[in-house]
């Protein structure tokens, strides 16, 4: 929850633009995402989620990276205010965000059908166990614009703070892109294969 991905990296440039309070609803999202997807995933298990869902997931997921990717990248156009640039993340954003990401599906998949039941975990524990690691993971982003609020007070240049929010929109669009060849691009590429080899096999 704590490497470097999209919305840590959402949560590094709130704070670094001075955004790390008006952002919490960002934060509560990420984790009302992770709480949601740690209970559907334990009470309903392995059964609703399929290869090619996880794909059309990862693409939308790709898809808003790349449109909050925008955002922050035009985040800091009015130099002399930036400061008091506009809010630009959102409870909306944060739960979007980590509903369509793929990783966090991957991430919450084993644990919620496999380390739960195998610890006995169930039922109100189950619930309880779910609150902890979504507060956790609200914690993620926040502990990110923490850190970018402490060095963003350090830095009185807004072409500097211009120039974070561009490598931040950058990074974003990376992450994207990587996401989108790992959790879309290789499955249905693998998919897409899949007949002729067996028809191989078969002959």
């Amino acid at each position: 929850m704590y490497t470097p991905g999209p919305v840590n990296l959402l949560g590094l440039n709130a704070g670094l633009n001075g955004q790390a309070k008006t952002a919490l609803g960002f934060f509560i999202g990420v984790g009302l995402a992770m709480l949601t997807l740690f209970l559907l995933f334990g009470w309903a298990g392995a059964a609703w989620v399929r290869g090619d869902m996880l794909a059309v997931v990862g693409a939308v997921g790709c898809g808003y990276i790349l449109y909050l990717a925008i955002k922050v990248a035009r985040s800091t156009i009015d130099l002399g205010a930036v400061r008091h640039t506009p809010r630009v993340l959102s409870f909306r954003d944060g739960l979007i965000m980590q509903l369509c990401n793929p990783k966090a599906m991957i991430a919450t998949l084993p644990i919620a059908t496999i380390q739960f039941p195998a610890a006995g975990i169930h039922g109100i524990s189950l619930l309880l166990w779910s609150l902890g690691l979504a507060a956790l993971a609200f914690g993620a982003p926040g502990s990110y614009a923490l850190m970018g609020a402490l060095v963003g007070q350090r830095l009185a240049n807004p072409w500097l703070l211009k120039g974070f929010s561009l490598a931040m929109a950058a990074l974003l669009v990376w992450v994207a892109i990587t996401i989108g060849y790992e959790h879309v691009w290789l499955p249905l590429a693998s998919t897409a294969t899949t007949p002729a080899t067996s028809c191989g096999l078969c002959v």
